[in-house]
């Protein structure tokens, strides 16, 4: 019998019916519906991996490593294999160790049984304790210093690396050429500003976490904040330290390489922290918004934005926490505002963006297969694949609602007899007038 009847006879249990896929094996047979997306095996390495790391994990090893391929369109893939898992409710079921059992004598009898492979080399291997300061670093660096060439390959020239807000072009409605992420993103900078009240004379604002600096930029540059920025990776604090000679702002923008646990003694007029929560972890979040609360003066506002995520993978599951960011968690929206407001913090709107990100990783896929060929030049064929299974993935994630993202907007109070929020709503995101 052919690799594809092997499995396809032995998968069939599991899958409660024919195979979502269709599926070619390594000797050129097939098997599944012929108007099914197209999986290929290119050799029995591809089921050793499957069969050491059932489920999510073993798939994606082997699809960077090449071992597995899918032809034609990844998204469209896997949007239909969800579908199916869905239709089927074959979320949660594990083998029975009698089907697990024959797998194994499938697997012998192709001679795809043997030790189990060694991870792919782009697999995070962070050490140490879990969120300690030195595992923080470790964790950062191998998703943010990749290289800022890498990532400007993929993000707008702002290099914002957070969810857009898209004003134009929704879905529906009339289409504006001149709008894309760029200008999306200018939006989300905006809207993030004018929501922390920048904007007077002489305002100090820290950002927490911030990346590749467009908030810091944009901040100093349109609303003439003085600004302190933080991040723990190198590679993002040379590249925003370039910009900031580039700019004239030196005199208005301070870069730090800086953990969040570190910002003692200093109180700003405004807090923001863009998708950098994430990060902390769930023991280390109440750490978290205390610093932010600890570093608002009295009325600041604090910003917040972040993913959010129900079930059982806080991290976003066995791929993206082995593949992109070790150590992520995320949890549901009103768990995370529990966590500001027990850090003195009151909560005044909550924005949910999560249609906005399904927009975003649209347009950062676009531009990265646009460039497909310089990002394997760069990082290499396996590196190029992870991100491909990244975005693709992540993107099906807010489109599906497994993921949200949310701008959590609070203020620290003020005296008594302080008003330190505008007690009229002015438009329909709770921000108010300054």
């Amino acid at each position: 019998m052919t690799v594809a009847a092997e499995l396809e006879r032995a998968l069939r249990p599991i899958v409660r019916g024919e195979l979502p896929v269709r599926l070619t094996g390594w000797d050129g047979s097939t098997a599944g519906p012929l108007d099914a997306p197209h999986v290929v095996l290119r050799g029995p390495e591809a089921l050793r991996a499957m069969l050491w790391s059932p489920g999510e994990l073993g798939a994606a090893q082997a699809y960077v490593t090449g071992a597995l391929d899918v032809e034609g369109d990844l998204d469209a893939a896997l949007r239909h294999v969800w579908t199916v898992v869905a239709e089927r409710e074959l979320t949660g079921i594990r083998p029975s160790i009698a089907t697990y059992a024959r797998l194994l004598r499938v697997a012998v009898k192709l001679g795809a049984f043997g030790r189990r492979p060694a991870p792919p080399v782009t697999q995070a291997h962070v050490k140490g304790r879990l969120h300690s300061a030195l595992r923080d670093r470790a964790a950062i660096s191998h998703h943010y210093d990749l290289s800022n060439d890498f990532y400007a390959l993929i993000l707008d020239p702002a290099m914002a690396y957070s969810c857009a807000y898209f004003t134009r072009n929704a879905p529906g409605a009339p289409r504006d050429p001149a709008y894309g992420i760029a200008e999306a993103q200018l939006d989300k900078l905006d809207l993030v500003c004018n929501k922390i009240g920048l904007g007077r004379p002489g305002m100090t604002m820290l950002d927490v976490g911030c990346g590749w600096g467009s908030l810091s930029l944009h901040a100093a540059q349109h609303y003439d904040a003085k600004v302190v920025g933080i991040t723990i990776s190198r590679e993002q604090k040379a590249f925003i330290d370039k910009r900031i000679a580039e700019r004239g702002l030196g005199d208005r923008v301070e870069i730090r390489l800086q953990d969040y646990r570190e910002i003692t003694g200093e109180q700003f007029d405004a807090v923001a922290s863009l998708e950098m929560g994430e990060h902390v972890g769930e023991k280390n979040y109440a750490v978290y918004a205390k610093a932010l609360y600890d570093n608002a003066a009295p009325g600041a506002r604090v910003l917040v934005q972040q993913m959010s995520r129900s079930g059982p993978h806080p991290g976003g599951g066995p791929f993206i926490e082995s593949f992109i960011a070790p150590d992520m968690t995320m949890r549901p929206v009103g768990e995370t505002v529990g966590y500001l407001e027990r850090a003195g913090l009151e909560v005044r709107d909550v924005h949910a963006l999560r249609e906005h990100y399904v927009w975003t990783v649209e347009e950062w896929l676009k531009t990265f297969e646009s460039h497909f060929d310089e990002v394997v030049d760069m990082v290499g064929m396996e590196m190029a694949r992870v991100w491909r299974l990244y975005l693709v993935g992540g993107g099906l994630s807010f489109r599906q609602g497994r993921m949200g993202v949310d701008q959590i907007l609070s203020v620290k109070p003020a005296a008594d007899d302080e008003l330190s929020w505008p007690a009229v709503r002015r438009d329909n995101i709770g921000v108010g007038a300054a």
